[in-house]
């Protein structure tokens, strides 16, 4: 991906570092024997589609510690009782980071996070292997994430077709016309339209709303960065998006169910 954003490469590099790690430890065979005995998938569209029949708005929460542009984002960060103040909140569904190195995060915060709710969960990550497509189903997670940017078309098909066989959702991430293209190709129920500009990090909600025209009816748009106030909310609203993936916004509160509940009242 010869135009990938260094930041980017750098974190990819990284991932297949930690792939290869990973699996001098802990073979996919031993993973899928995990999975046998992992509890049953809790349907991440499924909960986004039940929100948005009742004509709510669906926000994926996200429990996140830090972030690469902004640093810490929560000095008291308990991800189990994160978790069960979105769910108070009325969050759809939940986002975690598991990305050790670039955010802080970690595979025993998913677990954490999903254990203290009934919500599903993603797993937010760089997802570059199929190794962590059989460990996010192993962790308990009910949803991945496949970043357009860090994935050529076939690896993207591979690791999109693999979740789907072990009963996981995919959340396809594109930050632009020509990823959205790429994206589009897959048989897709959800595509999530990154507003934060992976060169500069700078965000604009215009970025979701120029790609809109180019999504099909029936695929569920997912704004993601950006996203501070109820100002930004109904504006995307009026554009007929009603799902959202929000962290930050919320990390830096006491109660980030409390602060979910305002932002969508």
């Amino acid at each position: 991906m010869s135009d990938t954003p260094d930041v980017l490469k750098k974190i990819v590099a990284r991932k297949h570092q930690e792939v290869a790690e990973r699996l001098e430890r802990f073979s996919i065979d031993d993973l899928k024997q995990q999975i046998a005995q992992a509890s049953p998938v809790r349907g991440f569209v499924k909960s986004i589609k039940k929100k948005l029949s009742n004509g709510e708005t669906a926000v994926i929460a996200e429990v996140k510690k830090a972030s690469p542009s902004k640093g810490l984002l929560r000095e008291n960060f308990n991800p189990a009782e994160i978790a069960a103040s979105y769910e108070a909140g009325g969050a759809a569904c939940l986002s975690v980071l598991t990305d050790k190195d670039f955010f802080q995060g970690s595979e025993a915060y998913l677990k954490q996070a999903r254990t203290a709710c009934k919500l599903p969960v993603i797993r937010k990550d760089f997802i570059v292997d199929p190794y962590q497509v059989y460990e996010a189903r192993a962790i308990g997670a009910d949803c991945i994430l496949l970043i357009v940017a860090a994935l050529d078309d076939e690896t993207l098909q591979g690791l999109y077709q693999l979740a789907g066989e072990l009963g996981l959702d995919v959340l396809v991430e594109v930050h632009d016309a020509d990823e959205l293209e790429r994206a589009l190709r897959l048989d897709l129920a959800l595509i999530g339209i990154n507003n934060r500009d992976l060169r500069t990090f700078d965000t604009s909600l215009k970025t979701t709303v120029d790609l809109l025209e180019h999504i099909p009816d029936g695929v569920i748009v997912v704004s993601e960065s950006g996203l501070h106030k109820p100002e930004d909310i109904s504006m995307l609203k009026e554009h007929q998006v009603h799902t959202f993936l929000i962290g930050e916004a919320f990390m830096r509160c006491d109660d980030p169910g409390e602060a979910l509940k305002r932002l969508i009242a």
